[in-house]
């Protein structure tokens, strides 16, 4: 079995760590360290290599966010503890980076709203939107997801929308989706869903403040670009 505590002093990531400090780990060493064990053969480091490097094309550390448990369980060497583990560290590191943005929140600024939820959505293989529903001092009351898979104007419907945010007594509204190709540039349908959105909240009081499309460390407002 692989374990780190066989590897020659200098190919071991622990104590590279404990000498030097976490900081001075490369990503492949820092996974190896949290894995703990390879596979007959094959060391940690080697198995860490192969999940964050499985061909020239992959994105390195952001190939984390990217395994599915199922694909996980089919590399070699990764059985059910491990692929949980590395699912966890996934979660983890999302929820830090949302952590932090959290305290920059301000729902009035769009660009602090797209940092706080650029992690939970970046890395969706498919188009999510998010509902955020918010009260008279423009204080988030709830946030649901309305649609999952292609954003389209026949799926979001603004009679169920408005219905959510009348139940909440929310006063105004944000909408919120991504694309998984990381282009934010909003589309036909983004902005005809827009339109319709923003029509409805008129005629019921309940305004639309913003559509934030999310793309890849990337935003498009439909407020900063004045479509509202």
């Amino acid at each position: 079995m692989g374990k780190i505590k066989e590897l020659y002093d200098e190919e071991r990531p622990y104590e590279k760590c404990e000498r030097f400090g976490a900081e001075n780990l490369t990503d492949i060493e820092l996974l190896a360290v949290l894995l703990r064990t390879g596979t007959r053969g094959e060391s940690a480091l080697a198995l860490a290599r192969r999940i964050l490097h499985p061909s020239m094309y992959q994105e390195g550390i952001l190939s984390i966010h990217s395994w599915s448990y199922e694909q996980l369980l089919k590399f070699k060497g990764i059985g059910k503890v491990k692929a949980i583990q590395i699912l966890c560290i996934s979660e983890l590191a999302k929820r830090l980076a949302k952590a932090v943005a959290g305290k920059e929140l301000d729902f009035s600024t769009p660009a602090s709203i797209a940092k706080y939820y650029m992690e939970d959505m970046r890395h969706q293989k498919q188009e999510r939107m998010k509902l955020l529903l918010l009260n008279t001092k423009s204080r988030l009351i709830g946030e649901t997801e309305i649609s999952k898979g292609t954003v389209n104007a026949s799926i979001v419907s603004p009679r169920e929308l408005f219905i959510e945010a009348l139940q909440k007594n929310a006063v105004s509204i944000i909408l919120l989706h991504n694309h998984p190709s990381g282009d934010p540039e909003p589309s036909r349908e983004d902005v005809l869903i827009t339109k319709r959105v923003q029509e409805a909240g008129y005629m019921i009081g309940v305004e639309l403040l913003d559509h934030i499309v999310i793309g890849d460390n990337r935003y498009v407002s439909f407020k900063e670009q004045g479509y509202l």
